[in-house]
């Protein structure tokens, strides 16, 4: 399941063509939030990349903060489950981001990783 929700297609293409190539890494979050929000522009694409922009921030918590793991709830959505069993709605802080620039991503990710 982590592979696949770490694909991110959209947003890895969309950043990509901007120069900014995403290795899951916490600095590759600073760096997306640095980005001019372009793709704000096209209103059918702005929901896919929020939502690949969440799915990615998970990715970057699963893989970097220890404890954490996808956890799907019953009507499928994927939120972050941290150790302390906090969960992360990543997917609606991705939305927020993509469509308003806050939380940055960043922000979410420190306050995940001090949990």
């Amino acid at each position: 399941m982590a592979e696949l929700l770490s694909e991110c297609a959209l947003l890895r293409a969309t950043v990509g063509r901007q120069g900014l190539e995403l290795d899951d890494t916490p600095s590759s979050l600073e760096a997306l939030d640095q980005l001019p929000p372009r793709w704000r522009d096209d209103p059918e694409e702005l929901p896919w990349l929020g939502n690949d922009a969440g799915l990615y921030l998970g990715t970057v918590i699963v893989r970097t903060v220890r404890g954490a793991a996808w956890h799907v709830w019953p009507g499928g959505h994927p939120v972050v489950r941290l150790a302390s069993g906090r969960e992360v709605n990543v997917v609606e802080a991705g939305l927020d981001w993509a469509v308003h620039g806050s939380p940055e991503l960043s922000q979410v990710y420190a306050e995940a990783a001090e949990a």
